[in-house]
């Protein structure tokens, strides 16, 4: 009899611990469902730079800084998921000018992207980084170098990163990157939900697992 009791008592607190266990797994499924939704609410601007289909289901955000070298790194990674996955992932792009004098550089690439040339004027600058960076602080004069073969109207360039557009798209992003508490860069979120760790695996097993669970 008492052995029988012993047995059962086990099972209720297996089943107790199980139960337990499952409910605090939802709970934290739940409580990162609402986070990327609150997330995905300021991550995207109708100014930021874009890249892929509109109708993609897995929307990636970035957060980089141009002066970033880690984020020179990254670029040809994130670039390799978009041709890997070309009807199916959409890129968003947002400007964290952690550097000194970084936030030059972002008014340029912004002023660029106001000629259509955007994403021409981020490779450019991001090939040409250990030149304009120095014990990461950035030479932002050493940039119009790198820039000049892109087709841009550099006079209206000059112009549109001293404009009061540019600095409010800055300003937001500031925010933002506040807001979102983006503390390095890149930092990168797939459907609202930032990454569990970073490098890039944990990106492409974020990236994947986004893919499987909305084109099933």
């Amino acid at each position: 009899m008492k052995k029988t009791l012993f047995i059962s008592a086990g099972i209720l607190l297996l089943l107790v611990f199980v139960g337990g266990a499952l409910y605090f797994q939802a709970e934290q499924a739940g409580q990162a469902e609402q986070l990327a939704e609150r997330n995905r609410a300021g991550m995207v601007r109708d100014y930021s730079p874009q890249l892929g289909p509109t109708a993609a289901k897995v929307r990636i955000v970035e957060f980089l800084d141009p002066a970033c070298g880690t984020c020179k790194r990254f670029y040809p990674l994130v670039k390799e998921l978009l041709i890997a996955h070309p009807d199916q992932l959409h890129l968003t792009l947002r400007y964290a000018p952690f550097h000194e004098n970084s936030d030059q550089v972002v008014a340029l690439l912004y002023a660029a992207e106001m000629q259509g040339r955007h994403w021409e004027a981020l490779e450019a600058v991001l090939a040409a980084q250990d030149d304009w960076v120095t014990n990461h602080v950035v030479q932002a004069e050493r940039v119009w170098q790198h820039i000049t073969g892109l087709g841009l109207d550099l006079q209206q360039l000059k112009a549109d990163m001293n404009s009061p557009e540019v600095a409010a798209r800055i300003k937001q992003d500031l925010a933002d990157v506040q807001a979102l508490n983006v503390s390095k860069t890149p930092e990168f979120f797939v459907n609202g939900k930032p990454l569990p760790s970073f490098g890039y695996e944990p990106l492409k097993e974020l990236v994947d697992t986004a893919l499987a669970n909305e084109y099933q």
